[in-house]
């Protein structure tokens, strides 16, 4: 059989070496080059993390049983012979970068949940690297500047298996030194509320289609970093992408629940998500509370240890015991039907008619409503079953304003429904039960009791508190790292300030954790929350589109307008398939319902593996565990070309 010479670079003989040429035959085995380029470098070194790197076809050659014949390696072939463990420079939702050693030959998939376990960060599925956002024209000194600081944790190394972690939740690795454990502190604690210049230089997304740039910048899950172009000591950013977070410890997984706060009150200051006015208040008094509280955290962590370890172990026990049954008894010991007078309101065209009031009745996951409570014995005026519909908040405290507006999925398209209530116990009744029947749960579920309680201590938040009002001095609040800057162009400082202090009194009294809570619940209750956007373009449709990706839903939205258009909901869904030839998604749904459109502002990948995350997470992936739970979302999300 005819040999050949085989050129194949290293990084260990410097940039300016030239390749080595080691003479090989179409049969030898990647393993047998390996040991022959080793052999001939004569340098004394650990060679097991290395692996070959084939530049012009972009791929690794980690079968290492598999000859140059098998992955068609001729003589024109180049090679290097590179570690598979690379520096890489990691940015946290809350700022810091970390410059950690990460798998630069694995899916991208694989290397999220290695670095998972090296943070301790228990459901690392949720999250996933993104490109930074590309700046133009400006100088790379400009361009780290906001960056915050770097962090070097390269020295520290995991083994397989399950990480075992101190007393407080800090994983033994973090344990080595000072300069480690400063580390783990740094990602567990809310950073200080950024400054004017910084929040100025950060890009507000205040239409749809920056909303869709920014889900564009996502990394291929199937992927290595090296074959998406990511290079050695390059920095990416480590973020929530799927928001469905299970099973959140706050007092084991403080960094969790840290960086998920911070990429939440980042959400909210870019106004990635919108929120009214009053919610922006709450924000702002709860980040103003968790600033001043976690200024005071390291004082007390240091000072009496047993009794934070013992308050947290009383929180685990008391999160344990709500979340027990006995929520689903107390309902279902009540009729699972709420009956009520409402204000309801149907906007239609050329019409001005306002709010009527009618007798409703709340069934399993259908609204039914009369003239009176006389009548509803009799047939309804109408029934509305709000499976897969849309619930969005319209509330105000201070103006005794409680609307509950309903996209209700039809024909031909969604139908808008109001409904008013007269106080805020009332609403929350019929909020929580829409929201719920929105999800196909009926009144008898176990969580309609803590949703209810979830939206009155929301509403709590928005009156203004009994007893002394606390001094409104300003008491030296920077308000441009509170609200975001489209509050700073309709209010002057000394307005918002008051308007701060005034909601802080609400939650002045609230625990550091339970402040981070609270905060995350409120985000989650917003009507936009979770949901990613891309420009696609319909098949049979001759201008783009936005679809919205939500963890339980998608969502047809018209890009001029911003209002939408059609509801899918992912338990409708029958089969969904990818054309890689020709970039477009084909999804089937119950009743011969089919959809397909292209991407336009990403690539299809991206979308596939937001559909494959969310319904594993939302149906199979929390009945699994351990590595069977990574080898199904990986597939559900691309990997092994599963579909």
């Amino acid at each position: 059989m005819a040999a050949w010479d085989l050129c194949v670079s290293l990084e260990e003989l410097g940039p300016e070496a030239p390749p080595l040429r080691i003479s090989v035959t179409s049969d030898l085995h990647i393993g047998g080059v390996i040991l022959r380029i080793v052999e001939k470098t004569r340098i004394n070194k650990d060679w097991s993390d290395h692996a070959l790197w084939w530049e012009q076809k972009q791929q690794w050659l980690l079968r290492t049983s598999w000859t140059l014949e098998k992955y068609e390696i001729h003589a024109d072939a180049s090679l290097s012979l590179t570690p598979q463990h690379k520096p890489l420079r990691l940015g946290m939702p809350n700022g810091a970068t970390l410059r950690l050693r990460a798998c630069f030959s694995s899916p991208v998939f694989q290397t999220v949940m290695e670095i998972g376990r090296l943070l301790n960060i228990q459901q690392p599925e949720e999250l996933s690297l993104m490109r930074p956002r590309e700046q133009k024209k400006k100088k790379v000194e400009k361009e780290k500047e906001g960056e915050g600081e770097e962090h070097d944790i390269t020295s520290l190394s995991l083994t397989a298996g399950p990480v075992p972690t101190l007393s407080n939740g800090m994983p033994v690795h973090f344990a080595e030194s000072p300069q480690t454990e400063a580390v783990y502190r740094a990602l567990s604690l809310s950073q200080p509320l950024p400054s004017p210049e910084t929040t100025s230089k950060m890009e507000c997304l205040t239409n749809l289609v920056d909303k869709a740039q920014l889900h564009s910048r996502w990394l291929d899950s199937s992927r290595s970093l090296l074959q998406q172009g990511v290079k050695k000591n390059d920095r990416v950013l480590l973020r929530f992408k799927y928001y469905c977070f299970h099973n959140l410890q706050p007092t084991r997984e403080e960094v969790r629940l840290t960086q998920l706060y911070e990429q939440a009150r980042w959400a909210v200051l870019l106004e990635v998500i919108d929120c009214t006015e009053e919610e922006m208040m709450v924000f702002a008094a709860l980040q103003y509370h968790i600033g001043k509280m976690s200024a005071l955290e390291p004082e007390k962590k240091s000072s009496c240890p047993s009794l934070v370890d013992l308050d947290s172990a009383l929180q685990c026990l008391e999160v344990d015991v709500k979340s027990s049954p006995m929520d689903l008894l107390e309902t279902m010991d009540t009729a699972p039907v709420l009956h009520d007078y409402l204000n309801i309101f149907r906007p239609k065209r050329l019409t001005l008619r306002g709010y009527k009031k009618f007798w409703f009745t709340f069934k399993d996951t259908s609204i039914s409503y009369y003239k009176s409570k006389e009548e509803s014995l009799k047939e309804p005026i109408q029934l509305m079953n709000l499976r897969g519909c849309e619930v969005i908040p319209d509330v105000c405290v201070a103006s005794q304003r409680f609307c509950i507006k309903l996209l209700i999925p039809g024909p031909e398209g969604m139908n808008e429904v109001f409904l008013r209530c007269e106080n805020e116990l009332q609403y929350s009744r019929w909020m929580a039960a829409c929201r719920l029947a929105s999800k196909g749960k009926t009144l008898a579920d176990g969580s309609f009791t803590s949703e209810v309680q979830n939206i009155r201590s929301f509403l709590a938040m928005q009156r203004p508190a009994p007893g002394p009002r606390i001094a409104q001095t300003g008491d030296g609040i920077d308000t441009h790292g509170l609200v975001s800057p489209r509050y700073h162009k309709n209010y002057k400082t000394k307005q918002l300030t008051p308007r701060i202090l005034e909601a802080y009194q609400n939650v002045s009294h609230l625990s550091l954790t339970d402040a981070l809570l609270r905060f995350i619940q409120i985000w989650q209750a917003l009507p936009d929350f979770g949901i990613s956007y891309f420009v696609v373009r319909f098949k049979g449709c001759r201008k783009n589109e936005v679809l919205g990706v939500a963890n339980n839903r998608l969502i047809r939205i018209d890009m001029s307008s911003g209002n939408v258009l059609k509801t899918w909901r992912y338990n409708t869904m029958r089969q969904w398939n990818v054309n890689w030839d020709t970039q477009q998604v084909a999804i089937e749904f119950n009743g011969n319902v089919n959809i397909a459109f292209s991407c336009v502002t990403a690539n299809c990948r991206i979308v596939h593996e937001y559909i494959g995350g969310y319904i594993f997470m939302c149906t199979r992936g929390k009945e699994h565990t351990g590595a069977l739970n990574e080898e199904l979302f990986y597939k559900l999300t691309g990997g092994h070309d599963a579909l």
